[in-house]
């Protein structure tokens, strides 16, 4: 009854889901690095008027196009700059969006709706997909935009006439995604699927479409260049200096080498197992049900992997957009077991099946035993809120074990997007209960030092996190300035560079008030990070 329901709404379906993954826990997650300076950038929109020439803590930020700032700043402009579900609601609508366009593309690909679902909620659930939207908010716009365009160019390079609606939407979502992050997604996304198409498809009729390419082209580079082009006169010398240390980064920074993204498809997370067989090109040959798709999303694939693999600079994070074409292609995997699985008799095709999809039941039926045991010496309050979640995943644990049995792998597939949804509904709520002695956030200081108009500084540069909670700009400042027009100073030094602070001692008296910390672990464990943890001076003239 459910699964039908959700069949037969097919669109409606994914975004409810990623509501219940995303929408109701947005703000319990803290805040990471890439997601801090999105956010004070977009905060500096609101306050200082910084839309154009982007700042972060009232210094030039050019790293990245303005789209997904903007955006969160039109959200906080509703919301608030201080909520954090109003900078965090414009990536998680994108989620929605790419995995609803994943559909789409795979409607037109596949004209199979069960399998285009498949899909769609398979883009939905990958790892990476899902943590690309906390650990660097402007991949998951640049990539949205994208896959919006790629589908608009799939019908573009399809039809014999009538494309001038595809060319026009398709240029200016390349340009938006040029907005977002630059040339990201053109080399990581676009490239590949435009080789991809060429070997399997071919680019037919193409001499009748020419023009419209062209046009793609021209409304592409215009839209998502002129940011660049104004930066580039307003403020050139910064411009340039910052462009030079980004371009070097790519040889220089984070340099792995070529096998380092071999290991790709585990970024699927729940899904990698099935993503691994997904790429077997002569198991699944003969079983897929559209081997000229099946070769497409293949190739689209791999080629991605190849080409990031080619670039020196390597993060686990740049591996989000192989992610897009890898859905379509597990798709066909689990179509097959869902079409065959009943038949299947030759353990090695069973086996990783039952693997797969019983490790996932298992989680569910041993979290309430397991859970307890992790939790039981760091949870303050919330066993309540534990029961609820223990009772959710046991039974959808005990519920995926049986469809297993029974080998009905539809309703495993989809209690396995249940099991998803039910962890980031009830599980990731807990953590707020968790103890957290160290943790002491520095927001109510500017509200104290905000009141008196007075500045805070720093001795070094503060963490993009901690600009972040404390609300306002924190000045950076050398130990050796001159400072002779200060009778009083504000100052947080990082806690393990305290020592720094002496050399004030011949001019100032020194007074530790406090350390803040946005640290949840205590020091010493995994986790903690120095980079959040500082120390609250005030300094008196002699």
């Amino acid at each position: 009854m459910i699964i039908k329901l959700i069949e037969n709404n097919p669109k409606l379906s994914i975004a409810v889901i990623a509501i219940l993954i995303f929408a109701l826990n947005m703000d319990v997650l803290e805040v990471t690095i890439m997601e801090a300076r999105n956010f004070i950038t977009a905060r500096e929109m609101l306050t200082d008027g910084n839309w154009l020439l982007t700042t972060m803590n009232g210094e030039p930020r050019y790293q990245k196009p303005p789209l997904p700032t903007w955006l969160a700043a039109i959200s906080a402009f509703f919301f608030g700059t201080k909520s954090l579900f109003a900078m965090r609601l414009p990536g998680f609508l994108m989620v929605i969006v790419l995995a609803i366009f994943n559909y789409l593309l795979s409607i037109k690909l596949l004209e199979n709706k069960q399998q285009s679902l498949i899909n769609g909620l398979l883009t939905l659930t990958s790892f990476y997909v899902i943590g690309i939207v906390i650990e660097a908010p402007w991949d998951i716009f640049t990539h949205g935009f994208m896959l919006i365009a790629i589908y608009h160019l799939f019908q573009l390079f399809g039809k014999a006439n009538n494309f001038w609606k595809h060319t026009l939407i398709a240029g200016i979502c390349i340009g938006l995604s040029i907005m977002c992050k630059g040339p990201v997604s053109i080399y990581a996304l676009l490239f590949p699927f435009l080789i991809a198409y060429g070997l399997v498809y071919k680019y037919q009729h193409f001499k009748a479409k020419w023009f419209s390419v062209f046009s793609v082209l021209l409304i592409a580079l215009a839209l998502g260049g002129w940011w660049y082009l104004y930066v580039r006169f307003a403020d050139s010398e910064t411009f340039l200096a910052i462009t030079k240390k980004e371009t070097g980064n790519w040889s220089s920074y984070n340099v792995r080498p070529f096998y380092y993204y071999w290991g790709f498809f585990t970024q699927s997370g729940l899904w990698t197992i099935p993503a691994f067989i997904s790429l077997l090109y002569p198991y699944l040959k003969t079983r897929v049900s559209n081997l000229k798709a099946y070769k497409f999303t293949l190739l689209w694939t791999l080629l991605a992997v190849v080409l990031l693999s080619i670039i020196p600079e390597k993060k686990s994070r740049y591996l989000m957009p192989v992610l897009i074409p890898l859905a379509l292609n597990i798709g066909f995997y689990i179509e097959y077991l869902i079409r065959r699985f009943k038949d299947l008799s030759d353990k090695r095709e069973t086996i990783p099946v039952y693997f797969n999809f019983g490790l996932i039941s298992l989680i569910g039926i041993a979290f309430p035993i397991v859970g307890y045991l992790l939790l039981k010496d760091t949870m303050t309050s919330g066993w309540l809120q534990f029961s609820i979640a223990a009772i959710v995943l046991f039974n959808i644990g005990m519920l995926s074990f049986r469809t297993l049995i029974k080998k009905q792998i539809k309703n495993a597939f989809y209690l396995c997007i249940a099991l998803m949804v039910a962890v980031f509904l009830f599980v990731v709520p807990i953590t707020t209960h968790l103890k957290q002695e160290s943790y002491q956030p520095i927001n109510a200081l500017q509200t104290e030092l905000g009141q008196k108009n007075i500045e805070l500084f720093c001795i070094g540069d503060p963490s993009p996190e901690i600009i972040w909670n404390y609300g306002g700009n924190i000045k950076s400042i050398d130990t050796d300035a001159s400072l002779n027009e200060s009778s009083t100073l504000n100052i947080i030094i990082q806690t393990e560079q305290k020592e720094a602070i002496k050399k004030f001692e011949d001019n100032y008296n020194i007074q530790f008030i406090t350390t803040y910390s946005l640290n949840t672990v205590s020091e010493g464990t995994r986790g903690y990070k120095n980079r959040l943890s500082y120390n609250y001076y005030k300094l008196t003239r002699k």
